[in-house]
């Protein structure tokens, strides 16, 4: 006889689950008990939001479901901010969230939520487990769903009465997780062979390091450009004869205008959405006027937007497995090659933007001397555009940054990332508005000894939404100003360390000081308040 929580616990050490990230609750006691002894790790975080984001960032660093788990009521509400990043971003996450005794529901209980309507438009799957000696088929469901096809969150509750009582019941296996058959890519080829202007795009699900390398081997034997899709800029290295660049936010005018007057485009795993088509500019969906062939691992995501006159539901490294040796076989488009490196590396040039600190010399910085496995983390603003645009990503699983745009991931994104691969230097970009939403998690850091180094982009304000703003309501400010701690002796209040760079000169010692630290560092730039992204000022938008 075992209580639920050591029947959980057991389920999740066979799925070859050695990390869970949580914030304990009453809830939950029996599962706590049962991870006593497991063997697995538990890293207790300080608020459920930056939990679910640590857990999404091992998702996505292993490929294994990150494991959350979270109290009832508050702490699910809590905790969704991470579950919409693993969703849009396709990543695999189980979370288990506590749930109120089985015979007090419908009474509006003290944290009483439905699980199913509150997360049902959020996640892959969410369900209740009734019966204890149903949690081993419940856990194994869920493990297989949030890795099938398109890959994404699954949320299990547990009513604490269930939890608690005992049961004798056998263990599942671990789940061995369909995947779509490889398909014939001679349809793929013969698409390509056509064109005059072709184009790759690669994003989504089902990627790896040896996927990688098999898109760039592909890529250059058939003389084709890459595009990747917003924040997948490790799916190729970015040195690569054939990388042309990232669709993101802000992209390249030169990438866009090259997608634009493609006539054939094979797009891997991306779901092509607003973000890789500026709003659905770039690409007409009523007419694309181009041939597209769709990879995608889930049907319901092919012909969604854009019509695919090639639609392969397959997992996009199984794809690009079978294709890479076959690229030889394509007549090659060198002068398109050509042209779309040329446009790259001129758009990753430098652009000077005001200030005694700049960022763009901080990237430049960091490209120049970062190992190539390190990991680079970010959230959102204006400040991760440097990022994204200056910095050249080499290795497959080097960046953590969410596709669904939300503040405060990069830093527990980091934790995360440090705490699975100790051995290498692991770096976060944030905002000051971005850092303070989850900053409290330096305590988590210190506490399970992750290192990871945070520099924080320090402009006093909300930079993306005052850059709207001054656009829509010039000089009307409204609601983006900052009042900032000081954030390195914040650093050293938590037990870390911290540096406070005024000039520029001062931030490669900053850093190399930050490198060999061994503890969580955190590195503060005080940014000139007239730079607003890579592009503008504030009196740039001022003399307009």
């Amino acid at each position: 006889m075992r209580h639920g929580g050591k029947i959980l616990s057991d389920q999740l050490a066979i799925q070859g689950v050695t990390r869970v990230f949580s914030v304990p609750g009453e809830s939950f006691l029996a599962a706590l008990d049962g991870l006593y002894d497991s063997g697995i790790a538990n890293v207790v975080c300080r608020q459920e939001g930056g939990a679910a984001m640590m857990a999404e960032a091992h998702g996505k660093l292993t490929g294994q479901p990150g494991v959350l788990f979270v109290t009832r009521g508050p702490g699910a509400t809590n905790a969704s901010a991470g579950l919409h990043v693993a969703m849009q971003d396709s990543t695999p996450m189980v979370v288990f969230v506590g749930q109120i005794a089985r015979d007090h529901r419908d009474r509006e209980a003290f944290q009483e939520v439905d699980y199913r309507g509150l997360f049902g438009g959020l996640v892959k799957w969410v369900a209740e487990v009734d019966q204890v000696e149903r949690l081993p088929e419940y856990i194994a469901r869920a493990f297989s769903v949030a890795q099938a096809g398109r890959p994404g969150p699954v949320v299990l509750a547990l009513p604490e009465d269930m939890l608690s009582s005992a049961a004798e019941v056998a263990d599942r296996a671990r789940v061995v997780v369909p995947r779509a058959a490889t398909p014939d890519v001679a349809p793929i080829l013969e698409a390509l062979r056509g064109a005059s202007r072709p184009m790759i795009i690669a994003g989504g699900p089902g990627w790896s390091a040896q996927a990688a390398r098999d898109l760039e081997t592909f890529a250059q034997d058939a003389q084709i450009p890459v595009a990747v899709a917003f924040r997948r800029q490790d799916y190729m290295d970015n040195r690569a004869p054939t990388y042309a660049g990232d669709l993101n936010v802000g992209p390249n005018p030169a990438l866009m205008a090259r997608l634009r007057a493609a006539d054939a485009l094979l797009v891997l795993g991306c779901r092509l959405g607003d973000i890789a088509t500026q709003g659905y500019t770039a690409l007409d969906p009523a007419d694309p006027g181009k041939t597209i062939v769709h990879v995608h691992p889930d049907p319901d995501q092919i012909n969604t937007t854009y019509p695919a006159d090639v639609p392969v539901v397959a997992d996009a490294g199984a794809v690009v497995a079978a294709l890479a040796p076959r690229g030889g076989e394509l007549p090659g488009w060198p002068a398109e090659v050509a042209g779309a490196r040329a446009s790259y590396e001129a758009w990753i040039t430098p652009k000077p933007t005001p200030g005694a600190v700049r960022l763009e010399e901080v990237i430049a910085h960091l490209d120049a001397v970062l190992p190539e496995d390190a990991i680079l983390t970010n959230g959102a603003g204006n400040y991760a555009a440097f990022l994204h645009r200056y910095y050249r990503w080499r290795e497959y699983g080097t960046q953590l940054a969410p596709t669904s745009g939300s503040m405060g991931y990069g830093f527990p994104a980091a934790v995360s990332a440090a705490l699975y691969a100790p051995d290498r230097t692991v770096v976060c970009l944030a905002g000051d508005g971005c850092f303070q939403m989850t900053l409290n998690e330096m305590s988590t850091a210190i506490q399970h000894g992750a290192a990871p180094i945070v520099i924080v982009a320090n402009n006093g304000r909300y930079g993306t939404i005052r850059m709207h703003q001054e656009k829509t309501y010039p000089g009307r400010v409204s609601g983006t100003a900052l009042a900032n701690p000081d954030f390195a002796a914040l650093a050293q209040a938590y037990g870390g360390k911290g540096w406070v760079v005024t000039e520029q000169a001062q931030f490669a010692a900053a850093f190399e000081a930050a490198r060999a630290c061994g503890t969580l560092a955190v590195i503060e730039l005080k940014l000139d308040p007239d730079m607003l992204s890579t592009g503008q000022s504030l009196s740039d938008l001022a003399g307009s």
